[in-house]
């Protein structure tokens, strides 16, 4: 495990950019597509809205990037809650990427069909690969959680067979739709995003402390082969140091 612990958000942002831009380059070196899973969120959308800039935006070959998503709220993609709306918004509307590189968690079938159609396209992409994606794009909750794996829902973090699936959450009176962590564990890189001083007491306790799972599911989270990297600000690492 890699942590980078940035001043404040902004530097936060630039870091991951920076970073991103460089290791999809050198992917690019050697394969002719990088396949990439992204996140909801404050973060994630600031990062968005960096790499669309004439700093960073020439500097990717968009047309090889093939989108995904780590989970998804059961809303129309319209919706403001949407994280795909997020992303259109936000990078994919401002960015070449052949629209049928995009691959959305659909929301007009039923929740067990969508994550049985998105099982579906993961497995024509990246059955017999000695990775799944090159890279996994996570944020972290001030619960612990990370894509729709939250505290309590046994059943979902501790799936052990299926890539994707769908849960109904209580607390959001939605189903969602969410990766799980066997795909994500087979990925070459996972990067966790967190800012905010609300995540320090759960980040210090997922990065160091006992294996909780049921309690943190982001622990669940651990790459088999690849890197795992947290890019944080200080107010999130509190105590934690490089």
């Amino acid at each position: 495990m890699q942590l980078h612990i940035a001043d404040n958000m902004e530097e936060l942002s630039t870091s991951v950019a920076n970073w991103l831009v460089q290791y999809i380059g050198q992917v690019l070196e050697k394969q002719d597509r990088f396949t990439i899973a992204l996140s909801g969120g404050s973060t994630p959308k600031k990062l968005h809205e960096l790499l669309i800039t004439e700093a960073y935006r020439d500097k990717i070959d968009w047309s090889k990037l093939h989108i995904f998503w780590g989970d998804e709220r059961y809303v129309p993609i319209d919706n403001e809650l949407s994280n795909a709306k997020m992303a259109y918004d936000t990078l994919l509307n401002h960015v070449p990427v052949p629209a049928e590189q995009i691959h959305i968690m659909r929301t007009d079938l039923e929740p067990e069909a969508s994550a049985a159609a998105y099982e579906s396209i993961l497995h024509a992409y990246f059955d017999n690969t000695p990775t799944t994606f090159d890279l996994v794009l996570l944020g972290m909750g001030d619960d612990g959680h990370t894509l729709s794996l939250f505290p309590g829902k046994t059943e979902v973090i501790h799936e052990q067979q299926r890539w994707a699936t769908s849960l109904w959450l209580e607390s959001q009176n939605m189903y969602r739709i969410t990766l799980t962590a066997p795909v994500v564990n087979k990925s070459a890189a996972v990067a966790f995003l967190a800012a905010g001083a609300n995540k320090a007491v759960v980040l210090k306790e997922v990065i160091t402390g006992a294996h909780q799972p049921d309690v943190y599911p982001s622990q669940v989270i651990r790459p088999e082969k690849g890197h795992l990297m947290w890019f944080v600000d200080k107010a999130a690492a509190g105590g934690i140091s490089e």
